[in-house]
């Protein structure tokens, strides 16, 4: 008999260092102003050099068991959404399980960029309500700082370090998932890439030379997809789900850029009052973003059982998804 999966707890990790707009002012040609007024970030975490993808992962994936009061043994599957893996392979998530001890768990990546938490709660809601596994943890963990180009100035003021998780399962008088969205259009892959790296474009003197191994965007471009994509998903989503913005308790977007964040409020027709954002604390910490805003969202008491929220994001691939879920 199928069921929609549930949140039952949450975590998250963020590194200790901050790294300030008016310390950016020092590394590259930008302004504290200049920053503020285009993206809406103060400030975001940067892991330290021997601090990795997973290590973060583990941290906010200790904190969601010790919540949900689990053994980790008890864990079946482990999905990590990260375009930041410790190696190609083996997965982050292998090095996760082995981290925290869930030596039961099958465990696996997805990368969906930025999207990739909302794919991860997406395929671990299949494996639930197929009746497959019982108890699901899903993390999105980024150490952006490693592929960020930090003498570009249009992409290093963006990014920042950190991961979130979530344990689901499926409980009784809780609908959990009621409606999901996702998509992509890889007409778009050029507009925000790394380059280097992978079988098309091997790490070679050449490529590093011209800093290929890095992040690279057009940000117009971005902007505009971004703001299309997540308007229409969203939309797409509230109508499967039956439920209208007014019915939202909250909506968690994407943590890029505040500009986008308003402008998918605009379109919505809601609030700014109702969005959750962290972005001036974090930066865009990709697909760890939404499971931050989450943990932070419920640990501040602003979460009660029955409550309606959105999330909705959009990343490099172009992909885009978007949830409706009772917590």
């Amino acid at each position: 008999m199928s069921s929609h999966s549930s949140i039952i707890s949450t975590g998250a990790y963020l590194p200790e260092r901050i790294l300030t707009n008016e310390d950016l002012e020092k590394m590259v040609d930008t302004s504290n102003e200049w920053i503020l007024s285009r993206t809406g970030i103060r400030e975001r975490r940067i892991a330290d050099k021997d601090e990795f993808t997973s290590d973060m992962g583990a941290r906010a994936a200790e904190q969601a068991i010790q919540s949900a009061d689990i053994d980790p043994k008890t864990i079946d599957l482990i999905i990590v959404a990260t375009c930041t893996p410790d190696n190609v392979f083996p997965s982050t998530a292998c090095y996760i399980q082995h981290k925290i001890g869930a030596t039961r768990a099958a465990a696996f990546d997805i990368q969906a960029a930025c999207s990739g938490f909302l794919y991860a709660l997406v395929t671990a809601d299949q494996f639930i309500s197929g009746g497959v596994y019982r108890t699901i943890l899903i993390i999105g963990t980024e150490k952006l700082s490693s592929i960020v180009n930090w003498q570009d100035r249009n992409t290093c003021v963006l990014f920042g370090d950190g991961a979130g998780a979530v344990i689901l399962q499926s409980r009784p008088g809780v609908r959990g998932l009621l409606a999901y969205d996702l998509g992509a259009d890889g007409a778009q892959t050029e507009i925000l890439s790394i380059p280097a790296g992978g079988c098309r474009l091997p790490i070679t003197p050449e490529a590093l030379d011209q800093q290929l191994q890095y992040l690279q965007m057009s940000g117009k471009e971005v902007f505009k997809c971004a703001v299309t994509a997540m308007n229409r998903s969203a939309e797409t989503c509230l109508e499967k789900a039956g439920c209208k913005p007014e019915h939202l308790r909250w909506i968690i977007p994407h943590q890029a850029n505040f500009r986008i964040v308003d402008a998918v409020a605009q379109r919505l027709n809601v609030s700014m009052e109702h969005f959750v954002i962290n972005l001036d604390r974090y930066g865009n910490t990709s697909a760890a973003c939404m499971p931050i805003c989450l943990h932070e969202t419920a640990m501040a008491g602003k979460l009660d059982r029955g409550d309606l929220l959105l999330m909705v994001a959009f990343g490099g691939g172009l992909t885009w998804a978007s949830v409706v879920l009772e917590w």
